[in-house]
């Protein structure tokens, strides 16, 4: 049954004017129209609109989304396994974090002092300043930089830890793809590049597909950046950088 672009913005706890909003950049378009011209929304725009809240609660910005979702080789399902995958990788570190808290707090109310390492274990080893004279140095009057700049001093240790954990991942499913054999323009290892993509335009900088491909000759060039890739998997920073030169290639069709 079709519904108004008022039922459908009570059933998903979105504004009217954000079903507008929608509409107008074409990100979702309702099917049919009243015989009054009213909006109409049909079973695929609900479907279409749940992928966007998906996305767009996974910290995706409407742009990106508005690209996967209107791509025509788009797959629900693989949407919705990586989107799981996404979902399932927060509800981890989440979980953690929330231990680390509790054991904070027993440690509070019981007057016992945590140790050092106690206390900042779950956060592990990462320090996101430790290149950043270096990064100031060769980068420092380009927008990227500035960008990623003003956005990096807001982030708190949470947000770090989310960061490290997203990016992690990613390089782990490029792995997996590279010790399966499948081949850097293999579709599969494609959508691990376009997360990638999205990740640093989500996390630093608007990454587009020009910048993508430098980054991943970064990933060869700089023999820091290679060997540290590398550490997971042999030639994994070679993979990288074919995989997102492949990407950028797709959408320039």
């Amino acid at each position: 049954m079709s519904l108004t672009v008022s039922q459908v913005a009570k059933l998903a706890g979105v504004s009217v004017r954000t079903l507008h909003h929608y509409d107008e950049i074409g990100l979702l378009q309702p099917s049919g129209r009243s015989e009054a011209g009213y909006r109409l929304y049909e079973q695929l725009d609900l479907q279409r609109l749940q992928q966007v809240l998906f996305f767009k609660e996974l910290g995706f910005p409407l742009e990106e989304i508005s690209r996967i979702v209107r791509d025509p080789a788009f797959d629900l399902r693989a949407a919705l396994l990586m989107q799981r995958r996404l979902l399932t990788e927060r509800s981890t570190r989440v979980q953690a974090l929330i231990g680390a808290v509790d054991a904070a707090l027993d440690s509070l109310e019981k007057g016992t002092v945590m140790t050092k390492e106690e206390m900042f274990e779950v956060f592990g080893d990462f320090d996101p300043s430790k290149y950043e004279d270096e990064a100031q140095q060769r980068w420092g009057n380009t927008e990227a930089y500035k960008e990623s700049a003003r956005r990096t001093k807001r982030y708190t240790k949470q947000d770090w830890v989310r960061i490290k954990a997203e990016g992690e991942q990613i390089q782990r499913d490029l792995a997996a793809h590279l010790e399966a054999g499948h081949a850097p323009t293999d579709p599969a290892v494609l959508e691990v590049a376009e997360r990638h993509r999205a990740y640093i335009s989500r996390w630093f900088y608007p990454c587009s597909y020009e910048i993508h491909r430098g980054l991943g000759e970064l990933y060869v060039n700089d023999p820091r950046f290679t060997e540290n890739i590398d550490k997971l998997k042999p030639g994994l920073a070679a993979f990288t950088r074919e995989a997102f030169r492949a990407n950028a290639e797709r959408a320039a069709g």
